[in-house]
């Protein structure tokens, strides 16, 4: 019996991986395994389908995941903050023999992961880390470039942005505040560099991009781990970037305006007779005035979109080619859930290069995965590419002129 556990299948991403796995017949049994186990069984017994079931697990506990995890084929951790929850969840996955995929998007947490390499291979375990939106389909676009398009890929810059999602969870809104409270390492001329979101050696990345489906908005260093994977994998690479935002602005300004006044810290005040954690107070303050940032923004449903640019040498020549994955009315959990449910299919199905913990240009073929995300895509009626199509690719040759190609998917 194929049996599939998604960690943290309550959440905004989670949910969206249950219901990509819930939407094929890969597995007899999906698990929505959650700290809240009742609500897990409710959302289960929503599906209507005997193969979903709901599970309460502790994931701060090895004793309670190593039992959740003996029987699950493939274990899927949508749980976060990774910083918290990443290498302990790998830790169990590889005490229990069971392969694993996340979403993990941490810098810290990735490299914690990826030094557990020889313990997962020692237990016949194949880990597929941050296999989402990004990182994930931004590395497997990459080494489609390096496998089909060019020669040699010397430079990547990735770019993000989503907003208008019904609500933002704690832990995604903690993931902001780390990220813009942390240096950010970016791989620049053969060599890695430390910058800071919001010091001039961050704002010196800043800049504005028209996203597809979503708009010209500017885009900021953003701590994600393809700039320290990318370079272990792509000789001759010379630049790795990466670079995100929020919409609508005026809440992602807000929230960087908290952290510059110190309330990512988690070093608690004492307010009056109270003990108060100001990143606590920074998530709360943020959620309260979401809404209002929503509706003055006339935002009315999600939306994101990914681009990849990838430069490199093809016959001696250089080439340039932007790739570009939008979505309208889907958002942060469609855009990292689905590639995370293709992940853990793939890995079902024994495609995912092993054993060992990997990052996705190192264990994913390109084109298995694309054909897989989008018909997931389709079946849960992701409208992805608006008009142009499912990913829209410019390629800009040696005469400088950008012309739209297909590569088929």
């Amino acid at each position: 019996m194929a049996r599939a556990l998604v960690l943290g299948g309550l959440g905004g991403i989670g949910s969206v991986a249950v219901r990509a796995l819930a939407a094929v017949d890969e597995f007899d049994q999906v698990v929505i395994a959650d700290v809240l186990g009742e609500e897990a069984e409710t959302a289960a017994a929503q599906f209507g389908d005997s193969r979903i079931t709901g599970i309460a697990v502790d994931a701060q506990s090895h004793t309670n995941l190593t039992t959740a995890m003996k029987d699950a084929d493939v274990v899927l951790n949508c749980t976060g903050p990774f910083y918290r929850f990443g290498p302990p969840v790998l830790r169990a996955a590889i005490d229990a023999g069971v392969d694993y995929v996340d979403v993990c998007d941490d810098l810290a947490p990735t490299q914690s992961m990826l030094a557990m390499h020889d313990a997962a291979q020692a237990a016949g375990v194949t880990a597929l880390i941050g296999m989402g939106n990004s990182p994930g389909i931004a590395n497997v676009i990459v080494r489609l470039c390096a496998e089909q398009l060019l020669d040699r890929v010397e430079s990547v810059d990735i770019m993000h942005v989503h907003g208008g999602e019904p609500e933002e969870g704690p832990g995604v809104i903690k993931h902001r505040l780390h990220a813009m409270d942390n240096p950010v390492p970016l791989f620049v001329n053969g060599d890695f560099v430390e910058v800071h979101q919001l010091e001039a050696d961050g704002r010196a990345f800043v800049r504005e991009f028209d996203f597809r489906d979503v708009g010209r908005l500017p885009v900021y260093p953003y701590p994600h781990p393809e700039t320290i994977t990318l370079p272990r994998y792509l000789p001759g690479l010379q630049r790795a970037t990466n670079m995100g935002v929020i919409f609508p602005l005026a809440y992602f300004h807000r929230t960087q305006q908290l952290v510059r006044v110190g309330l990512s810290s988690q070093e608690p005040l004492t307010v009056g007779d109270t003990a108060v954690v100001p990143l606590d107070v920074a998530v709360a303050l943020l959620q309260s005035q979401r809404p209002g940032f929503l509706e003055e923004a006339q935002v009315t449903g999600p939306a994101g979109c990914l681009a990849v640019e990838v430069g490199g040498i093809k016959d001696g020549d250089y080439h340039r080619y932007v790739f570009q994955l939008s979505s309208t009315m889907a958002g942060a959990g469609e855009g990292t859930g689905i590639p995370a449910a293709v992940g853990t299919i793939l890995m079902h199905w024994g495609h995912i290069s092993g054993p060992g913990v990997l990052p996705p240009e190192a264990a994913v073929d390109p084109t298995s995965f694309l054909d897989l995300a989008f018909d997931l895509m389709r079946r849960l009626g992701v409208q992805a590419g608006g008009d142009s199509g499912a990913l829209h690719v410019e390629h800009i040759g040696p005469d400088g002129v950008a012309r739209q190609v297909s590569l088929g998917v």
